[in-house]
């Protein structure tokens, strides 16, 4: 009898394997949810919009003061290691709900394409193919319908990009491509939040692997996820602080948020881009939270710890306090 058992090309558990008759096997999977018009928990309603064939989104709304309501907008990235997660699983859904409930914004979070069938620069692609679509809102004619929530609720003066992990390196690479490339609308980013940010390099920083460190698993998954990216692991796109790497004083917005935790093998190097971007000469205003005794993407695991919660608050500070 012929032996059923499928031969593992790659092995980057816990996140993802790929089998080598071409099966992608996904190890790490919140199950998808479909929108609600009111969250029992947070009253926020949400509802799904295909932005273009590959990029789809879910937008967030919270409960509003009166009908005609301008609010902060905040355009997220999921996290996953740009091969797993979505923008519409379990896990983002309640996190988002709770935050734009929190931070009266409304949240379109970007649904992405997902290596390895679609190896990175994808990912980056559609993110900023959504950043486009969203400030298009913003112009007074489109080629497009646009969004009623978006269009009658979305303060442009007000815009926020951010994401977890993977997302926060997303989002600190679309803030450095919108120093550059315009928005439509002339709309400027006010904000960029960077949660647990996936940045990596060759040479460690703090506490990470001092051997070996091509088995680790950032190293790895980066290679995996962008196995054509020029400089591999130090490209500047996973380490802005890499040798030939553009300057950080080029960020496309006022003001960041990173935020990190304690026990978060990718601290060290959150800690290091911080200072890097405070001393890079940029305008902008850097701030950082820093939670003890916790783990990568806590608050979206453990959404109900108290550390969880008073973390969501303060990223709903920064987006509904801050000073435009």
């Amino acid at each position: 009898m012929a032996s059923t058992t499928k031969e593992v090309l790659t092995d980057i558990s816990p996140i993802i394997k790929v089998y080598t008759d071409g099966t992608v096997e996904r190890l790490f999977v919140s199950p998808k949810i479909p929108p609600s018009p009111e969250d029992p928990t947070t009253g926020v309603a949400t509802k799904d919009t295909a932005i273009s064939p590959a990029v789809c989104a879910r937008l967030y709304l919270p409960k509003l003061n009166n009908p005609t309501q301008k609010l902060p907008i905040l355009l997220h990235f999921h996290g996953g290691g740009f091969c797993v997660g979505s923008a519409f699983s379990l896990l983002d859904h309640r996190y988002l709900s709770l935050l734009s409930a929190t931070s009266s914004a409304l949240v379109i979070s970007a649904d992405c394409r997902l290596a390895p069938e679609h190896p990175l620069p994808a990912a980056y692609d559609d993110s900023w193919e959504a950043l486009q679509w969203l400030c298009s809102h913003a112009a007074d004619q489109t080629s497009f319908e646009k969004d009623e929530w978006i269009a009658k609720h979305g303060d442009f003066s007000r815009v926020f990009i951010g994401g977890d992990s993977a997302g926060g390196n997303i989002a600190h690479n679309i803030a450095m491509r919108a120093a550059s490339d315009s928005l439509p609308g002339n709309v400027k980013i006010v904000g960029a939040i960077l949660s647990h940010p996936y940045f990596w390099g060759s040479n460690p920083v703090g506490n990470e692997p001092k051997e070996d460190i091509e088995q680790s698993l950032p190293y790895r998954l980066w290679l995996f996820v962008f196995p054509s990216a020029a400089g591999g692991i130090d490209n500047p796109m996973i380490n802005p602080l890499a040798a030939g790497a553009p300057s950080l004083s080029g960020l496309g917005c006022s003001k960041i948020l990173v935020c990190l935790a304690e026990n978060d093998i990718l601290t060290s190097r959150g800690r290091v881009y911080t200072e890097a971007v405070k001393k890079s000469g940029w305008k902008g205003q850097v701030e950082v939270v820093e939670v003890e005794g916790v783990d990568h993407c806590f608050h979206i695991y453990d959404i109900q710890s108290e550390k969880a919660r008073n973390f969501i608050h303060r990223i709903a500070d920064f987006i509904s306090i801050s000073d435009y």
